[in-house]
């Protein structure tokens, strides 16, 4: 049956160029991350990355850019910031809002402010990534002092971002799913093999049956937690009588935003506890190494899991709160003559929306809070990190994504399908 399926995909013409299109361009990405930036010492940054947590987890997650200090070293991370600030502005700048519901237009509005935001980001957040880094690696990979290299490799790593984001941009005109979102799901499993490599050539065999089970365990509940939705229902006044319909509120409606803007919060206190560590002021010296202490990244502790997890959980609800306009659609339901039975129109509606939007997010953001933080709880129990087959995070990232291409090409074949009996 997958064989049939297969062969009725393949045999599509504009299927198959989009695949193949989707392909080439996740290989060009691979390509840049193994180009280093010139000026970089990328001798022993792999035995580097091995022996220290905190790089292990920074080369997470910037795409494992950071294996040769490539020019892709901060991955899509400026643009994914600057698209949740952005979305943030909304709610500040009514203006913002009201170019959302221009269509099409706003939404060109929309993206090339986002672009031209990530610039100074990725600039700024570039010379941040190579000092924590280098502090991390004891001073061993660039000269921070030179600063005609260090800017030279902002510069580089910044021009890395932005082509990035322009190549996701081609591969979701050409390809067969949002190219973002691709370049993201490769960007996982591009660790999948090394880590099932790790287990196998260390002969932890029942470990590795152990976590390939829990693996498949949590992608089946991140699979019903992404699908779930609660149904509310709907009837509108027609002539003739009543239509009865339902609006669906999905339990899965912050994604893995919350996650990627928690980890640029709670990284900062090590950053600035780096900065402040090597001043000559006792006092400045003094809280560096405090946050350095509470927020170190290669043995979190449990103020750093502490923090995660109500950020991850308070980012859950915060996004949710501006992305979906509960006002909106309730004025949107009763423009169409339509009511929730046992509900009153208006700011009854948008308040139960509001509740059970709440509700249900609830669960998504403690089920999301909860992956996040415990690979870090079970290291400190375990004395070791443990890594399911697939990152725990990564897992919402594949199943969304995935998801997402199975709807594409199942349309794309039911409008071939279509089309030949037009």
């Amino acid at each position: 049956m997958i064989v049939d399926i297969f062969k009725s995909i393949v045999s599509i013409k504009d299927l198959r160029k989009k695949i193949i299109a989707t392909l080439l361009l996740v290989l060009v990405y691979k390509f840049l991350s193994v180009i280093p930036i010139p000026g970089v010492n990328t001798e022993g940054l792999w035995a580097i990355i091995d022996g220290q947590r905190g790089l292990a987890f920074f080369s997470a997650i910037m795409g494992w850019g950071l294996e040769n200090f490539s020019i892709i070293l901060m991955w899509l991370s400026p643009y994914i910031n600057a698209v949740i600030i952005i979305q943030l502005l909304w709610v500040i700048i009514p203006k913002l809002g009201d170019m959302q519901k221009e269509g099409e237009q706003g939404q060109r509005k929309i993206t090339k402010m986002t672009r031209l935001l990530t610039l100074p980001i990725a600039f700024l957040q570039s010379y941040g990534m190579i000092v924590l880094l280098n502090s991390l690696a004891g001073g061993s990979i660039i000269d921070t002092n030179d600063m005609e290299t260090v800017l030279m490799a902002m510069t580089i790593a910044t021009a890395g971002t932005i082509f990035l984001m322009w190549l996701g941009e081609v591969m979701t005109e050409y390809g067969i799913s949002n190219g973002i979102s691709i370049i993201i799901m490769a960007w996982v499993l591009s660790a999948t093999p090394s880590t099932i490599m790790g287990y196998i050539n260390s002969a932890q065999y029942p470990l590795f049956a152990a976590l390939l089970i829990a693996t498949l365990v949590i992608i089946y509940i991140i699979i019903k937690f992404t699908e779930g939705h609660r149904r509310i229902p709907i009837i509108y006044a027609k002539t003739g009588g009543e239509e009865k319909s339902y609006f669906p509120i999905k339990v899965n409606q912050a994604g893995m935003i919350p996650i990627i803007f928690s980890i640029s919060i709670v990284t900062f206190p090590a950053i600035l506890g780096q900065i402040l560590s090597n001043s000559n002021w006792e006092r400045a010296s003094a809280i560096g190494d405090m946050l350095i202490t509470y927020f170190s990244l290669e043995n979190p502790s449990w103020v750093f899991i502490a923090v995660y997890f109500a950020l991850v959980l308070a980012f859950s609800f915060f996004y949710v709160s501006i992305t979906f306009n509960t006002e909106q659609v309730a004025e949107n339901i009763q423009k169409r003559w339509g009511y929730i039975p046992g509900v009153r129109p208006g700011e009854e509606t948008a308040n139960y929306l509001q509740k059970v939007s709440n509700h249900l997010n609830l669960f998504w953001g403690w089920f999301l809070a909860l992956i996040a933080v415990l690979p870090y709880v079970l290291g400190k129990f375990l004395g070791q990190t443990v890594d399911l087959v697939i990152s725990w995070a990564g897992l919402i990232i594949i199943v969304a994504v995935i998801l997402d291409i199975i709807r594409r090409v199942d349309g794309e074949m039911k409008m071939f399908d279509y089309s030949k009996y037009k």
